[in-house]
């Protein structure tokens, strides 16, 4: 285990929570942040508060090591967003062949945002659930991109920041097995009852792999990964 301190990037989602189990496994202190941008998916903020209570009550041997949580407003960033993350619009690829859930610059402001707070609180590593095996095709997923925003922040922040993202080269499958392997059981299937994944924020219709409306790229993405998995073990 790292002896070092991590601020985990923890939207609510997958992704995100399976982050944080990783991050209590190899860091001796943890601590998480949200973001609440305006995103039309806001209900995965109220997941968070949940899933960290469970954290601590079914893992006791990660509870000790998790420390606060902190939420930052960034509406600006909703505000000069026109996607259908932010607006209650179709979900379709754009004239530049991205989807239209694509939010410029989110997880280059995430990151910084991140790193001035864990430059205040004396953390010298970043987690977030970036990953282009499984991806919509965002650019800002890249791992170099992630490599270069490093670069950036430590040079203009005089530190020695490092930025992890174990979900880089995996698909979505073999994002569910990671948390078997982490948590067993018990926490895949926290991650599948508690955890928010769905673009329109659709939380009344469960299904065998979580709450969903089971139409949108992020759901399924998790739906296919989820049968990937069963198909595995």
């Amino acid at each position: 285990m790292d002896p070092t301190k991590a601020l985990v990037l923890f939207s609510g989602g997958q992704d995100s929570t399976t982050c944080l189990a990783w991050a209590l496994e190899h860091h001796s202190l943890v601590e998480t942040v949200g973001f609440d941008y305006g995103q039309r998916h806001a209900v995965e903020l109220s997941c968070r508060n949940p899933i960290l209570t469970r954290l601590r009550e079914c893992f006791p041997q990660w509870a000790p090591r998790l420390g606060a949580d902190h939420l930052i407003d960034l509406h600006t960033l909703g505000q000069i967003s026109d996607t259908a993350l932010t607006r209650d619009v179709e979900i379709r690829l754009s004239d530049g062949g991205l989807p239209n859930t694509f939010v410029p610059g989110r997880n280059l402001v995430f990151l910084t945002m991140a790193a001035a707070l864990a430059y205040r609180r004396g953390i010298t590593v970043l987690v977030g659930g970036m990953c282009e095996t499984d991806y919509s095709g965002y650019p800002d997923c890249r791992d170099d991109a992630i490599k270069a925003l490093q670069v950036c922040l430590n040079i203009g922040m005089a530190s020695r920041l490092r930025i992890e993202t174990p979900l880089m080269w995996r698909d979505k499958g073999a994002v569910w097995q990671l948390a078997e392997t982490l948590g067993g059981h018990e926490l895949v299937d926290l991650i599948r009852t508690h955890t928010h994944t769905c673009y329109v924020g659709e939380r009344t219709r469960m299904h065998a792999w979580g709450h969903g409306c089971a139409a949108c790229p992020a759901c399924k993405l998790r739906a296919d990964g989820y049968q990937k998995y069963l198909s595995r073990i």
